[in-house]
């Protein structure tokens, strides 16, 4: 017989909002106590102190517009968060300081969270949905100069973009783009030439979330269907599907594979985290904690694999977070 699934480990409560994004940071100056940001709906980023299951901060600098997107730029104390009032903001949390140092105005009405890639010590490179819809832009961060800006084709019809994911092979070497559109199709950009290298229509409606693993070159999207899509990028740099995943209940608003890239969680309208094996798509637990829709999954970045934590924020204004798979 199957094991049951577990119980979270804690819950987080006292944001009351519906939590939108959730990050994790597990460096810095105590590596064993873990700090996790959330992003809320009522414009407030929670900074949670996990040792005491209590808010150690919170920052307000989106105008009470809803939080959807936090990331650290290297250590918990620089912080980037976007939100509905079209702003992307810049922290230095450094000595107890809770300032916005630099911002900038995205001009876009979506929701599609803005995506992070470091590309050499204190340079980042930053992929948003820009003012023209069907368009993304790529910023450098901190100087914020634009890199480029990424159109479809003329007649191409791929809609707003949904998701975004920056990644490269190994450090300097080319960074490169995913991309999910509201038509349903991922594509793969090039950036220095600001061309799609390759689209692949992964679902009949628009593409709600993605993550890629860039060892094993495999992409996984979810979409407001009953499936996940799986596919891969072969040497040609051509992108394609290399199976499909049938749901129980439509709606997959997340999806995040863990850092060492054996489990993957997704967060779901059905109130559900579901956990598969990365390699096989083999379903390993569903976790039925939540009241309403899991808007974010987030695994934490901890060393020692004995104390990796899954964490899930839903619209009941609730973060639950589990200790799962956590042998190697």
């Amino acid at each position: 017989m199957a094991l049951p699934p577990p119980d979270p480990e804690f819950v987080l409560r006292g944001t009351s909002a519906a939590i939108h994004t959730l990050h994790f940071s597990c460096g810095g100056q105590e590596p064993d106590v873990p700090v996790l940001f959330s992003g809320s709906e009522n414009g407030f980023i929670h900074v949670w102190n996990l040792k005491t299951h209590r808010v150690d901060t919170a920052l307000d600098g989106h105008g009470r517009k809803s939080v959807y997107c936090v990331e650290t730029m290297g250590g918990k104390d620089r912080l980037l968060s976007q939100g509905r009032d079209q702003r992307i903001c810049l922290w230095d949390l450094a000595e107890g300081r809770t300032s916005v140092t630099d911002s900038v105005f995205t001009e876009n009405v979506g929701f599609c969270r803005c995506s992070l890639l470091k590309v050499a010590q204190g340079r980042w490179l930053m992929a948003m949905a820009a003012k023209a819809l069907e368009e993304v832009q790529v910023l450098e961060l901190p100087s914020k100069t634009s890199v480029c800006t990424l159109k479809p084709e003329v007649g191409a019809k791929l809609g707003m973009p949904m998701c975004l994911k920056l990644w490269q092979l190994h450090c300097g070497s080319q960074p490169l783009l995913l991309a999910g559109y509201e038509d349903g199709s991922v594509v793969l950009w090039n950036l220095s030439t600001a061309k799609a290298l390759s689209q692949l229509v992964c679902h009949q409606e628009p593409v709600m979330s993605l993550d890629f693993d860039s060892e094993k070159a495999k992409g996984i999207s979810g979409s407001s269907e009953k499936v996940l899509s799986i596919w891969s990028l072969n040497e040609q740099q051509n992108l394609q599907v290399c199976k499909t995943h049938k749901l129980v209940n439509a709606g997959i608003a997340d999806i995040t594979i863990r850092p060492d890239k054996k489990i993957l969680a997704t967060g779901g309208w059905d109130h559900r985290i579901r956990i598969f094996g990365w390699k096989k798509m083999k379903p390993l637990a569903v976790l039925d904690y939540h009241t309403a829709s899991v808007h974010c999954v987030s695994f934490s970045d901890h060393k020692n694999p004995t104390e990796r934590l899954l964490a899930a924020g839903s619209k009941d204004h609730r973060i639950s977070i589990w200790s799962i798979y956590t042998q190697t």
